[in-house]
């Protein structure tokens, strides 16, 4: 009889790291898809600035809606650069995994 109820408080114990688990897999996530994000957004910034545009403007068009408050663009000579902080529960987290992208292009003439 003493092991009846044994697997619910082992349950119970292991719920946290499981808890956990799922989180870092979510933010991982988030992270990875910040950077194909930020990959574009430099990008679509690059060939603005290759064809006479806003560069910045394209960049920042580039992205969805809830990165707006998130992300910085710079443009220096013919390189754009694009840093965006990933969506995260957990600011300090979202801090610490700042993504950060460039592309060049020549601007038209």
């Amino acid at each position: 009889m003493a092991e009846r109820g044994q697997a619910t408080v082992e349950l119970v114990a292991a719920l946290p790291a499981l808890l956990l688990a799922g989180l870092v897999a979510l933010q991982l996530l988030a992270a990875g898809y910040a950077l194909t994000l930020a990959d574009g957004a430099a990008e679509a910034g690059a060939l603005a600035l290759a064809s006479g545009g806003s560069a910045a403007e394209a960049a920042r068009e580039a992205l969805p809606g809830w990165a707006e408050d998130d992300v910085a663009v710079s443009v220096k000579d013919d390189e754009v650069s694009v840093r965006l902080r990933p969506p995260s529960p957990i600011p300090a987290l979202a801090k610490r995994l700042t993504i950060s992208s460039s592309a060049s292009a020549k601007a038209a003439r």
